[in-house]
C-alpha cells in the first residue's frame, strides 16, 4: 500500500513517448475504484474529496518504505535488526513529508506512537519469514511504469519492486501488510499486478514470469505466472474499463455499489447508499488534463492491503 504520488503531464511525457493520439490515463488503483464502486472513482478521481489516512494505511507506507530502504544497504546488512532500525527514522520522515499524519495519535500518549511503530516492526519480522533481502538485488524500487494500449490510453503504476533474473526473467513483486484475504480481495490484487505485466510486456516485450504478492501479517506467499494470451485479453478489459469511465463521465452517471469495502469508505456521508447525496458535478471535469488521473492513492485495509 504505497501512496501513489500525483504525476503531472510533463513527468508523464518524461517516462514514456506519448503520441499525440493518447487522450487519458488510467492506473490500477483508480481502476479497481471504478471495478469496485464507480461513484467511489468519481469522489476520488473527479471531486478529489480529501480522505483522512488511516492507521493501517499508515502503517503500510512505513513498512513499504523501510523495505525500499533496507535494499539502500549492502547485502551482507540486510538484517532484521538493520530493518527494525529503519522504522522511526522512516516514521519521523513520514511525517515531516505529510504532516497529517501526526494527527493519527494523540501528542499527549507517546505510547500510541510507540505501539504504532512495534507494529510496524512486527510486519517486518513476517517479510524475513518468507524472504532473505540478503540473496537479492532488485533490478527496481517504487519505480513508475507507464505503457500506451490502444493508441489512445495511457497505463501507468508504481512497482514495490522488480526483479529480473540472469537470463532476463522478471518477477513482479508487491508487499501486502494485511492478511491474506479471501478470494475476492486476491483477485483485486493480482488485477493490479496483471496491469503491472501488462506495462512491462508492452514496454520490454517480456510477458513477466511471475506476479507475486507477500503477505507480511501472515508471512504468506502468493505467486501467479501470466502468459501472454492472458494480457492481451487483460488489455482488452482495461481499454473496456476506460471506456465505461468516459461514457460515465459524460453522462455524469456515476453510481454507488455497495459491498463490504464501504465500511472503510471515507465519503458515506455523500453517498445514496447511506442517505447522503453527492455534490454536484465538477463543471472543471470536461476540461480537466486527460493525462491526470488521479491524486494520491489510498487503499482500504483488505483490498489494496
Amino acid at each position: 500500500m504505497t501512496a501513489e504520488p500525483v504525476i503531472d503531464q510533463q513527468q508523464a511525457r518524461a517516462t514514456v513517448e506519448v503520441p499525440a493520439t493518447v487522450r487519458a490515463s488510467l492506473s490500477p488503483s483508480r481502476a479497481a475504484d471504478f471495478k469496485t464502486c464507480p461513484l467511489l472513482y468519481r469522489f476520488r478521481s473527479i471531486d478529489r474529496l480529501p480522505e483522512r489516512p488511516s492507521v493501517e494505511q499508515a502503517r503500510g507506507t512505513l513498512v513499504h518504505a523501510v523495505l525500499e530502504r533496507l535494499f539502500d544497504l549492502p547485502a551482507v546488512g540486510r538484517t532484521p535488526e538493520a530493518a527494525g532500525d529503519l522504522v522511526a527514522p522512516q516514521w519521523d520522515r513520514l511525517v515531516t513529508e505529510q504532516p497529517e499524519l501526526a494527527a493519527l495519535f494523540d501528542a499527549d500518549d507517546p505510547d500510541g506512537t510507540a505501539e504504532f511503530l512495534r507494529s510496524a516492526s512486527g510486519l517486518l519480522g513476517g517479510y524475513f519469514a518468507v524472504e532473505d533481502p540478503r540473496r537479492l538485488e532488485p533490478a527496481e524500487r517504487e519505480a513508475l511504469i507507464s505503457a500506451v494500449v490502444d493508441d489512445e490510453l495511457l497505463i501507468r503504476g508504481y512497482l514495490d519492486r522488480l526483479d529480473v533474473a540472469p537470463d532476463g526473467a522478471l518477477r513482479v513483486v508487491d508487499y501486502k501488510t494485511g492478511g491474506a484475504p479471501r478470494e475476492a480481495f486476491e483477485a483485486r490484487a493480482l488485477f493490479q499486478l496483471k496491469f503491472y505485466a501488462l506495462v512491462l510486456w508492452r514496454t520490454r516485450g517480456v510477458v513477466p514470469r511471475v506476479l507475486r504478492l507477500l503477505y507480511l501479517k501472515d508471512a504468506e506467499v502468493c505467486d501467479y505466472a501470466p502468459d501472454a494470451e492472458e494480457l492481451a485479453r487483460f488489455e482488452r478489459t482495461v481499454v473496456a474499463l476506460w471506456q465505461a469511465i468516459e461514457a460515465a463521465t459524460a453522462r455524469q452517471d456515476f453510481r454507488p455499489r455497495p459491498s463490504r469495502l464501504c465500511d472503510w469508505c471515507n465519503h458515506q456521508a455523500l453517498c445514496p447508499s447511506f442517505g447522503g447525496t453527492p455534490p454536484p458535478f465538477p463543471a472543471a471535469a470536461a476540461s480537466a488534463d486527460p493525462l491526470v488521473d488521479a491524486r494520491s492513492r489510498p487503499s482500504p485495509p483488505g483490498a489494496d492491503e
